[in-house]
C-alpha cells in the first residue's frame, strides 16, 4: 500500500438552513490518503480509542490505521460483506456478508477467524454492537420481511430474532434501556424493538425524512438522529414525535455522532461532503461547518474517544465499452457500470 497524497487543510464553510440556527464555524482538517486494495465499500466501522478503522471491501475487510492509512491487517472470504461489527468486551469482531448469508466471527486482536455463523433470514446488510444488552445486532434485507436479529458475541449464538415491517431496514441504535430503535428505508419509519422479547413494539413516522439509512442516539437528550437523503431528522427517544430537522445533500447512507463534542456528522455522497451539525441543545441544533470529501462518500464513523471521523471511497475509471451492437448500459444509480478501480480514498477529519 502507497501512500500517494495527504491534504491537510481545513476544506469548510458555515452553512444557514431555514431549519436550522447559524452556529458558530468551527474549523476542520481532512487527511486523505490512497490505500489500495481491490473491491468496493458499503460499510466502515472504526474501532474506538485503537485508531484502527475497519473498511469492507466487497469480499475482504481492510484494517486501516486511522492516524497515518497505513494497512495493518486484511480480514479476507468475506463475500458480499456490508458492515463490521466491534465487541470489545468479548475481544470478537462481526462482519455481515451478503453473498452467503454468513457472519463472520473474528478474534479482534490477531483477526483470526472463529467461526462462520449462517443467518438463514438471509439479507445481511447493517450491523452494530449494543453495549448495553451485549449484542451484536444485525438489519437484514430479508424476504418476505425485514429482520432483525441478535447474536451473542461471546459464543456468537444467535439469540433473538424480530420481524420488522419493512424489506429494507437500514442502522439500528440502542437507547440502554431495553429499546432499538431501527430506521426503514422504505417505510420512512422508526421501529422499536423490545430486547425482552425481541419483538417491535412501536412504529414512528419520520416525515419529512425521506429514504432514512443513517441513526444514532444521545442517551444524555433522548434523542435519535437520523440520516436522510435531503432532510436529515431529530426524534424524541420515547415519544416518537420529529423535534428537528437538518437540511443536507443527498446520497446519505450513514451517520456519525461524537457525544461528547456533540457533533453530527452527516455524510453526503451527492454532492460529496459532509455536513457538521453541532447539537445546542435537545432540539436546537446548528450547521458549524461543511466539509469537502469525494463524490460517492456516503458512509461514515465515528472514533468518540479520538474525536476523528473516517470515511472510504473507491474512484472508478470510465467503464468498458459495450460490446458491438449492443446498447450502451444506462450511467448512474445503484448498481450501475463502474470502470476500473484508479483510487482507493481514506478520509480522516478532525479538528
Amino acid at each position: 500500500m502507497a501512500r500517494i497524497s495527504r491534504t491537510a487543510g481545513a476544506f469548510l464553510f458555515a452553512v444557514s438552513f431555514a431549519a436550522l440556527s447559524v452556529g458558530r464555524a468551527q474549523n476542520f482538517q481532512v487527511d486523505k490518503w490512497n490505500i489500495g486494495g481491490e473491491g468496493g465499500t458499503d460499510y466502515l466501522t472504526a474501532e474506538a480509542g485503537s485508531g484502527r478503522v475497519f473498511v469492507s471491501r466487497g469480499t475482504h475487510v481492510m484494517v486501516v490505521d486511522g492516524l497515518t492509512g497505513k494497512l495493518l491487517g486484511d480480514l479476507m472470504d468475506t463475500p458480499g460483506t456490508h458492515g463490521i461489527g466491534i465487541a470489545p468486551m468479548a475481544n470478537h469482531g462481526f462482519t455481515t456478508n451478503g453473498g452467503d448469508s454468513t457472519v463472520t466471527m473474528f478474534d479482534l486482536r490477531t483477526l483470526a477467524v472463529i467461526k462462520k455463523i449462517k443467518v438463514p433470514n438471509g439479507g445481511l446488510d447493517g450491523v452494530m454492537y449494543d453495549e448495553y444488552d451485549d449484542k451484536i445486532i444485525l438489519t437484514n434485507h430479508s424476504r418476505p420481511i425485514g429482520t432483525l436479529v441478535a447474536i451473542d458475541p461471546n459464543s456468537g449464538n444467535i439469540v433473538g430474532t424480530a420481524e420488522l415491517e419493512d424489506v429494507a431496514p437500514e442502522g439500528a441504535a440502542a437507547n440502554g434501556k431495553g429499546w432499538i430503535y431501527v430506521d426503514n428505508e422504505q417505510k420512512n419509519t422508526i421501529q422499536v424493538v423490545d430486547v425482552s422479547t425481541w419483538r417491535a413494539i412501536k412504529s414512528w413516522p419520520l416525515a419529512p425524512c425521506e429514504g432514512p439509512r443513517g441513526i444514532a442516539y444521545d442517551r444524555a437528550t433522548d434523542r435519535i438522529f437520523v440520516g436522510c437523503g435531503k432532510i436529515s431528522v431529530v426524534v424524541d427517544g420515547t415519544s416518537g414525535k420529529v423535534v428537528a430537522t437538518i437540511t443536507n445533500g443527498e446520497q446519505v447512507d450513514a451517520l456519525g455522532w461524537d457525544p461528547v463534542q456533540k457533533l453530527i456528522y452527516i455524510p453526503c455522497g451527492t454532492p460529496g461532503n459532509v455536513v457538521v451539525v453541532h447539537q445546542d441543545s435537545a432540539d436546537k441544533y446548528a450547521v458549524v461547518a461543511t466539509v469537502l470529501t469525494m463524490r460517492g462518500a456516503k458512509t461514515i464513523s465515528v472514533d468518540p474517544v479520538a474525536h476523528r471521523a473516517y470515511l472510504f471511497q473507491p474512484e472508478y475509471g470510465p467503464p468498458p465499452a459495450p460490446a458491438p451492437g449492443t446498447a450502451a448500459p444506462a450511467m448512474g444509480g445503484r448498481g450501475g457500470p463502474k470502470g476500473p478501480i484508479t483510487g482507493a480514498w481514506f478520509f480522516a477529519i478532525k479538528q
